[in-house]
């Protein structure tokens, strides 16, 4: 198997970073950036590989290729590499349209294609174990869920990501996306829900730079998602607060703890979890789907379903409107 990587830049350091120590030698044959020096300093780290500008000429040389480019690149880039027989692990989101993502899921099952979405979130072991705990009702039934996301991420206003046409949306869309994810992967299938974002406090964004999102799910379950990209500082960080019907459970990804809370009780569950490894253990699913033609985790088909939640949330929100979100579980898709 021989896999390139298309961007060098932002996110693709975390994949280069741990995929170095991952991978076996020989496998990432191609690093990828219009910028040849980021691509060169990649490369740096695999034996063998080349460093090139352009994606195309990589195209004969390598099996899969990993996406982690701007937004607005990710349905040209896509579509040319399926077109080529070429596996893709797609940065997410999957593209920026319903459209464009129907057509390339559409053109890797004609070619028996795996395409993949990085929803890497899903490869985190504390989401893990904590989805294992909820399935197995360890502390009773899960009715709200709350997750939390503050950073500072101000790339100026001349960046692609700044652009709400070539971002996708806002916020919400191009970060809350994973946790939309999530909010389907625990709670199942949404009926309704509301979105209220601003760029206020983040004025370089032109769409929404902090996100709220309210769902109400089947089993009357209520799940909230706080994303924000002006955070100056923050107590929550990264976390997760899962209240069930005897206790709360917390996830704190900076600490990388897992807690019980009950009253003034807190029971540490897990403590120092390992968590440099989860974007590599993301890679080595794609690269195992490939060679057993098993489904991937997070799909394309599937990974579509948290974009359409996002996409009629928007909608209702312009009208002033509660979203119907019926339909749109992994269960329907």
């Amino acid at each position: 198997m021989k896999l390139g990587i298309v961007g060098c830049g932002g996110i693709a350091s975390g994949h280069v970073g741990q995929l170095k120590d991952t991978l076996e030698p020989g496998v990432v044959t191609a690093l990828v950036d219009i910028d040849l020096s980021r691509a060169q300093a990649a490369a740096e780290y695999f034996p063998g590989a080349v460093a090139l500008t352009d994606y195309r000429d990589m195209l004969a040389n390598v099996d899969a290729a990993l996406l982690s480019l701007p937004h607005h690149l990710h349905y040209e880039i896509g579509m040319e590499c399926l077109r080529a027989g070429k596996h893709v692990l797609m940065e997410k989101p999957l593209a920026n349209t319903e459209e464009q993502c129907l057509e390339l899921i559409d053109e890797a099952e004609k070619r028996g294609l795996t395409l993949m979405t990085a929803y890497v979130m899903r490869f985190h072991p504390l989401t893990i174990k904590l989805k294992e705990l909820m399935d197995a009702k360890t502390y009773g039934d899960v009715f709200s869920l709350s997750i939390w996301t503050e950073q500072y991420t101000d790339m100026g206003p001349d960046s692609w990501a700044a652009s709400a046409e070539r971002l996708g949306g806002g916020q919400l869309f191009s970060h809350g996306c994973h946790y939309i994810d999530l909010l389907l992967l625990f709670l199942g299938d949404p009926v309704e829900g509301i979105h209220i974002g601003t760029n206020y406090g983040t004025p370089w964004m032109e769409k929404e730079g902090t996100s709220n999102v309210v769902m109400k799910f089947e089993s009357g379950a209520l799940g909230y998602h706080y994303g924000t990209w002006g955070a100056k500082g923050t107590r929550l960080g990264y976390a997760y607060h899962a209240h069930c019907t005897e206790g709360m459970l917390e996830v704190n990804i900076g600490k990388g703890t897992l807690t019980l809370i009950q009253g003034s009780e807190e029971t540490v569950l897990v403590s120092g979890e390992d968590q440099g490894k989860y974007l590599a253990a993301e890679t080595l699913h794609f690269l195992n789907c490939i060679k057993t033609g098993e489904k991937p985790i997070t799909d394309a088909k599937s990974s579509l379903q948290s974009l359409r939640v996002i996409w009629k949330l928007y909608e209702a929100e312009q009208s002033g409107k509660i979203a119907d979100l019926h339909g749109l579980g992994f269960s329907k898709d």
